[in-house]
């Protein structure tokens, strides 16, 4: 175990070196520029300020790759991902900050998908071929299917039509309200743990499908054990290792794939914060956020292989 820990984390740091660079180079390729942008902004109130100044202002005159090196040596010796662009923030403090929202977002999203597609997806094994199969399949299918963005906007357009209700617009902190928040984030968690559930319970039923057809099941049954010692002790230990899979890739999506939710449920959280920092080419932000989402996704992965082992002693970790 301890051979593979140092292997998985030497390996991370070709892996994040080259995300860094991916994600430093390309957000510069996006048409427009943020000088110009400021240039727009700060003609009105500083009618003397001049492209060259500004560039020097914010260390955009030197080449690109001494910045990138500048950027790197910030991060490796000191553990600073640069500052805002345009508030001069330091990226950290901005990540540190929105990440609650997007961990409390994440959370419930996952816990709902699961509630979701565990229970459905062991039923719609146990009873095959059965109508309450087919309609768990269809519902599978139809979470699957339907876009994020537009199941929120039908969460807020609907209630607002029908019963004047419209999300908050302003952040509403568990310590503040915890029933408030609570209902804060039930709508875009409902629209991201429905998706998530979709795939998690099509591949509850694949393998659940799969252990029950196995041999020790059949003498299980043949001894007259209860189902449900059969399926909780026997069946879904077995079964659960490909849906950890899932899981633990669907971990990262709810990290950085709430970009569109928490924008139109107007949630301050690390999706919003970088969907605001491309639009206005804040280069520093959104390379520190990528940076970040890289380094939580192989954290992630590194957990989930060492969960194998813990769930299944023949999975063996060398």
């Amino acid at each position: 175990m301890t051979n593979y820990l140092i292997r998985r984390l030497l390996l991370v740091i070709p892996t994040l070196f080259f995300a860094s660079l991916i994600t430093f180079f390309t957000i510069r390729l996006i048409p427009g520029d943020v000088i110009d942008q400021m240039l727009k902004e700060r003609e009105s109130t500083n009618p003397g300020v001049d492209r060259a100044m500004i560039e020097r202002s914010l260390g955009l005159d030197e080449p690109i790759h001494v910045q990138y090196a500048r950027w790197v040596g910030g991060i490796l010796w000191r553990g600073d991902l640069g500052k805002s662009l345009w508030s001069g923030t330091p990226v950290t403090e901005a990540i540190l900050t929105r990440l609650p929202v997007t961990f409390e977002l994440g959370l419930i999203s996952l816990l709902i998908g699961l509630a979701i597609s565990l229970p459905i997806g062991i039923f719609s094994a146990v009873r095959q071929d059965s109508v309450g199969d087919y309609l768990a399949r269809g519902f599978a299918i139809l979470c699957i299917a339907l876009p994020g963005f537009w199941l929120g906007t039908m969460l807020i357009v609907f209630p607002a039509k029908w019963w004047g209700w419209s999300p908050p617009l302003t952040l509403i902190r568990f310590t503040q309200s915890p029933l408030q928040n609570l209902m804060q984030f039930l709508p875009p968690a409902i629209v991201l743990g429905s998706g998530l559930a979709g795939v998690s319970m099509r591949m509850t039923r694949s393998m659940m499908l799969e252990v029950l057809r196995q041999d020790y099941i059949r003498t299980a049954w043949a001894k007259g054990m209860r189902e449900v010692t059969i399926i909780a002790r026997h069946a879904l230990r077995n079964a659960f290792i490909p849906i950890i899979t899932i899981i633990g890739l669907q971990l990262p999506i709810l990290v950085g794939g709430t970009v569109i939710i928490e924008q139109i449920f107007s949630l301050p959280g690390i999706g919003r914060l970088t969907l605001d920092a491309i639009t206005t080419r804040d280069y520093t932000i959104v390379a520190g956020v990528m940076l970040f989402i890289s380094s939580f996704i192989l954290v992630t992965n590194i957990l989930v292989d060492i969960t194998y082992g813990l769930l299944d002693p023949r999975v063996q970790i060398k």
